[in-house]
C-alpha cells in the first residue's frame, strides 16, 4: 500500500501538520521533531502528493513550456536546454503544443497556471499580444521566445540579430562578393526580427556602392526554399548574382537543393548563407554556412532567468542578448572572377 503522511507522522511520533511544516518548510520546527520526521521519511520512502503540495504552497517544482510545434527541431533543442537545467535545480518540465493557435495559446497559459507552474517558457511563431499582456497581469515569471517576430518589450533571451546580419555581409564581401541577394520573408517588417537583418544588408551593399537586390518569400520550409529557386533563377543570372543570403536555413536548404537539381553549383557558382544552424544545416552537402542562433542555450538561459526570479533576485534587462556567431562551413567561398 502507498505511504501516507499519516503514517510518517505516526512512525515520527508527530502530528500531522508537524510533517507538514517539515516538508513544506512552511512554519518552524524544533530540531528533535524534525529529525524524526526526516528519519520516519527515509525509513517508509514516503513521496509527498506535489499537486496536493502545491494547492497549499500556492507553488511548485514545475516550469510549463508551450511550444508552437514539438516536431521542429529548434524547438527540440529549446525544450533539452530547459529541462537539462530544469533537473539540475529539481524542476520537472510540463509540455502543451499549440500548433500556432492563438487560442490553444491562451488556453495552455490558463491550464498551467491552474497547475500551480511555477513559471511559464512560452516558444512561439505567431504574436499574441493578448496572452503577453495576461502573462504580464498574472505576475507569474515567464519567458517569451518568438522565432520571427520582436518581443523586446517582454523577458525574453535572443542573439543581436543587427550584429548577426553585418557578419554575414562581412564575411561575403571579405570573400570578395559584391552581387549579393537577400531573401527575406513575406511579413510586416517592423514587428519582425528582419528589420535589423535587412536594414545591416542595405547598409553594407551602400557601403560598397551596389544595389540591394530583395527576394521575398512565403512560408519556412524547405520545399518552400526549393519553390523560391525556380522564382528567381533568371533574375539571379541577370544581376550576376554570386551570393544569396537567406533569412533562415530551411530556405537556404531547399535553394541548394533547386541549385543542384539544375546543375548549378554551391560555392562553385554560387555562395548560399543561412541563418539559424539547425541541425540539418551540418548534414547537408554542402554544409550550410549559417548563423547560429543557439536554441540549447537559449533554453538553458530562459529556465535560469525564471529561477532566478523565484529566488528573488531583481533582473533589470528585459532581453538577454547571448553572443553571436557566424559558422563557417562549406557553401560560401570566393566568386569565379576573384
Amino acid at each position: 500500500m502507498t505511504t501516507t503522511i499519516k503514517d510518517v507522522a505516526r512512525l515520527a511520533k508527530v502530528s500531522i501538520s508537524t510533517v507538514s511544516r517539515v516538508i513544506n518548510d512552511s512554519k518552524p520546527v524544533s530540531p528533535e521533531a524534525r529529525r524524526r520526521v526526516l528519519k520516519a521519511i527515509e525509513e517508509l520512502g514516503y513521496k509527498p502528493n506535489e499537486v496536493a503540495r502545491s494547492l497549499v504552497t500556492k507553488k511548485s517544482n514545475i516550469i510549463g513550456i508551450i511550444v508552437d510545434d514539438i516536431g521542429s527541431s529548434y524547438v527540440a533543442q529549446i525544450i533539452r536546454g530547459v529541462e537539462e537545467v530544469g533537473r539540475m535545480y529539481n524542476y520537472d518540465i510540463l509540455l502543451c503544443s499549440s500548433y500556432g493557435d492563438k487560442e490553444a495559446e491562451m488556453r495552455f497559459v490558463q491550464l498551467l497556471m491552474q497547475k500551480q507552474v511555477a513559471g511559464i517558457i512560452m516558444v512561439s511563431e505567431i504574436l499574441n499580444s493578448e496572452v503577453l499582456t495576461y502573462l504580464d497581469m498574472s505576475k507569474i515569471p515567464f519567458i517569451y521566445l518568438n522565432k520571427y517576430y520582436n518581443v523586446l518589450e517582454s523577458p525574453t533571451v535572443a542573439i543581436n540579430n543587427r550584429e548577426a546580419s553585418d557578419k554575414v555581409m562581412k564575411h561575403l564581401i571579405d570573400e570578395g562578393h559584391r552581387r549579393i541577394a537577400y531573401v527575406t520573408q513575406e511579413k510586416d517588417l517592423e514587428l519582425t526580427i528582419e528589420k535589423q537583418k535587412i536594414e545591416a544588408y542595405r547598409e553594407w551593399m551602400a557601403s560598397i556602392d551596389e544595389a540591394p537586390v530583395v527576394f521575398e518569400v512565403d512560408g519556412h520550409n524547405i520545399s518552400d526554399g526549393y519553390d523560391l529557386g525556380e522564382r528567381i533563377k533568371s533574375k539571379l543570372l541577370e544581376n550576376n548574382i554570386t551570393a544569396v543570403y537567406c533569412c533562415e536555413d530551411e530556405i537556404a536548404l531547399g535553394l541548394i537543393n533547386y541549385f543542384y537539381d539544375h546543375s548549378i553549383r554551391v560555392p562553385e557558382d554560387i555562395s548560399v548563407v543561412g541563418y539559424g544552424d539547425i541541425s540539418l544545416a551540418s548534414y547537408y552537402r554542402p554544409k550550410l554556412t549559417t548563423i547560429k542562433e543557439p536554441y540549447y542555450d537559449i533554453g538553458a538561459v530562459s529556465i535560469r532567468r525564471i529561477l532566478k526570479v523565484l529566488q528573488g533576485e531583481k533582473i533589470e534587462e528585459q532581453t538577454l542578448v547571448l553572443p553571436v556567431q557566424l559558422i563557417e562551413r562549406d557553401s560560401t567561398s570566393k566568386p569565379k572572377n576573384i
